[in-house]
């Protein structure tokens, strides 16, 4: 049985943190600039939108998270005659392992 990834293979989770946040800003900002949004005479509109191009700019974080993940072709340390004995690459790993879900594939 071979393990296959094929598709979005890495940082899953990065990606749906960077679409959530991505909807919910811009529904945010369309909210607060298109819903009448008055209470006891004070607008909050300006805030819907000032949280929502927060949001939007936090998903940034996750695109870039995402995007460098999934670079290919990369040499590891292994690779570059380093050891790989240090605790944070051995954390990074494990993680990474963690996050990556394998497919498996159904022989013929």
């Amino acid at each position: 049985m071979a393990v296959k990834n094929d598709g979005l293979p890495h940082c899953k989770f990065a990606l749906v943190f960077a679409v959530v946040m991505d909807l919910l800003g811009v529904l945010s900002m369309l909210l607060g600039v298109f819903a009448s949004l008055e209470f006891d005479g004070r607008d909050f509109g300006d805030l819907l939108v000032y949280s929502g191009a927060l949001l939007v700019v936090f998903s940034m974080g996750g695109w870039v998270i995402w995007y460098s993940g999934n670079i290919e072709g990369l040499a590891t340390t292994k690779q570059l005659g380093g050891t790989m004995g240090n605790a944070f690459d051995r954390l990074a790993r494990n993680l990474s392992r963690k996050i990556r879900l394998p497919r498996t594939q159904s022989s013929p």
